[in-house]
């Protein structure tokens, strides 16, 4: 049963609660709709870049051990030792309903080969070009598996509380409302009713 004072002013203020509440609610279940689809999108994408990155890691190896058999396998990991890391990540950032997805790309990824000519050949050069791509593709896929968690969090976040308005918030402004409607209308009745009764014994009695 209802706890609120049946007043109108309490009334009235039920009725706005409700009101505010239901644009809530509409603008969540939007909200949720809007992330669901860019999750569902993001989604296909990791599926396709996924497929991409398996087979450019099998193509970098196969051409890793390719150059080992050219130049040699110490020549190969000498090379590799002087290379320093790189780790150049640029980062940014675009909004989905407020929630911040990544953006994640590596920096120079184009030029010439991060080492010197000496006792090395073609062979190398693509084993480095294909990693280089296969880097730049990890990039990627961290890019959307970021996203996708985040998106999953705020679309999780924002079904409950879509679900708190509906099934609670919702159902308890409406019991409110029809209690004091329904305590006020059966007031007026009995005032109604007083008043009639006044009247009548008024105009019964002798002047």
């Amino acid at each position: 049963m209802s706890q609120a004072i049946p007043t109108k002013s309490n009334l009235l203020k039920c009725k706005k609660s409700l009101e505010l509440a239901a644009l809530g609610y509409d603008l969540l279940d939007r909200k949720r709709s809007v992330m669901m689809r860019e999750l569902a999108a993001m989604t296909d994408r990791m599926t396709e870049i996924r497929a991409k990155l398996e087979q450019s890691y099998h193509e970098a190896y196969e051409a890793l051990q390719r150059a080992n058999f050219s130049c040699g396998k110490e020549t190969v990991m000498r090379v590799v030792k002087s290379v320093p890391p790189q780790a150049d990540f640029a980062v940014r950032y675009r909004s989905v309903m407020g929630i911040e997805l990544p953006g994640i790309s590596l920096r120079a990824q184009d030029g010439p080969p991060p080492y010197g000519m000496y006792g090395t050949d073609a062979s190398l050069d693509r084993a480095c070009l294909c990693f280089r791509r296969a880097a730049a593709l990890t990039a990627q896929a961290a890019e959307l598996e970021s996203g996708a968690y985040r998106l999953s969090a705020a679309i999780k976040k924002t079904g409950k509380r879509a679900n708190a308005l509906k099934n609670i918030v919702i159902p308890s402004l409406q019991e409110d409302v029809r209690y004091i409607s329904d305590y006020l209308e059966e007031k007026e009745r009995e005032e109604f009713t007083a008043h009639k009764v006044v009247k009548n014994r008024k105009n019964a009695d002798p002047m």
